[in-house]
């Protein structure tokens, strides 16, 4: 065992051996590999909205179900591949991993009923502030992100209060599914970071197990407490829906967002997830008929615009933006580093 740099004790089984710097301008080993993953994970929680919206079954229910479906098929993977690292896994490390499922929990709960609220462009948009509520966190964590990054930001944002806009001159209904999609967003934020910070020492396949498996059973209490139906009246298609929900969002989406978000650093990996808010409008118009009012298309390019403002600060920097360490519950956090 040895002190990291935050003066906490790690277990020799969760030491990482560090990887050789790239040379200066090189481009880092395997950013392709992850940017071309992020690719498909963002195409995979694109699919989300759209298909939650059309799926007749109680918002809670379809969270539980994409939850408890990827368990099935991540358990027999972790048991069989992953359960010695499971075993050596601290105390520390389970208490992360679990909250960051308690907070993806909360995340399902808020966002899945906006859904049936608000249009599914705006709830989307609203959802992936993610990189906002992140980028606030790791202010008060005391990384600093470059100034683009925050004008982005604030470019991305302006976007989303046009949407919030066309909702807010709709009906109170919709401003309300909108407040919900919005809490999602920081509920996201909270479950990328603690997801980062789990990732520097786990397999993504030990972090999933124990998030998913988390999050599947916060929402089955919830499910029973508010008594949803669990699936004794859905229909064949309704159960499809589920399974093409569970690989396309959960295993492929969230999943591979777990994946890249140790390479790419949790800032750029969820400002990408603003780009679910054009691929679920189009999915929804094309497949649902949810063809967004005029004034909601300049909002989206806004949004774009931020986007990109983010992703060439972010690859200015030499190095991506690290998980920022949580002090455990014993120690008391260590003056912040600053980082330019």
């Amino acid at each position: 065992m040895r002190p990291d740099l935050r003066g906490a004790v790690v277990p020799a089984a969760e030491q990482r051996v560090p990887r050789p710097e790239p040379a200066p301008g090189s481009a880092r080993p395997g950013r392709g590999v992850d940017l071309f993953l992020l690719t498909v994970a963002i195409s995979g929680i694109s699919l989300s909205a759209p298909l939650i919206a059309a799926t007749a079954a109680p918002a809670l229910a379809i969270a539980f179900w994409r939850n408890a479906m990827a368990m099935g098929v991540l358990t027999p993977v972790a048991l069989l591949r992953h359960r010695s690292e499971l075993r050596r896994m601290s105390r520390r490390t389970w208490l992360l991993a679990g909250a960051a499922g308690a907070l993806l929990a909360l995340h399902f709960a808020l966002w899945l009923p906006s859904l049936h609220m608000t249009s599914v462009a705006s709830s989307t948009a609203l959802v992936t502030t993610t990189p906002i509520w992140t980028t606030v966190l790791l202010r008060m964590r005391g990384h600093r992100p470059p100034r683009m990054v925050w004008a982005g930001i604030g470019i991305a944002f302006l976007g989303v209060l046009l949407l919030t806009g066309v909702d807010l001159s709709l009906s109170p209904r919709a401003l309300a599914g909108d407040a919900l999609a919005l809490a999602g967003g920081m509920a996201a934020a909270g479950y990328v970071l603690l997801g980062a910070e789990v990732r520097r020492t786990v397999s993504t396949t030990a972090y999933t197990f124990v998030c998913y498996g988390t999050t599947a059973l916060l929402l089955l209490v919830a499910c029973l407490v508010s008594g949803a139906d669990l699936g004794g009246g859905y229909s064949a298609e309704t159960w499809l829906k589920l399974a093409v929900l569970t690989v396309a969002a959960q295993l492929l989406g969230h999943s591979l967002l777990n994946r890249v978000v140790r390479g790419l650093g949790p800032s750029v990996t969820s400002t990408a997830i603003l780009l679910e808010t054009p691929g679920a409008a189009l999915i929804a118009a094309l497949w649902l008929g949810q063809t967004p009012p005029l004034v909601a298309y300049p909002a989206l390019a806004v949004i774009m615009v931020g986007l990109l403002v983010v992703l060439r600060a972010s690859g200015r920097s030499a190095d991506p933006q690290p998980a920022v360490p949580l002090p455990t519950p014993a120690q008391s956090p260590a003056p912040a580093r600053t980082e330019q």
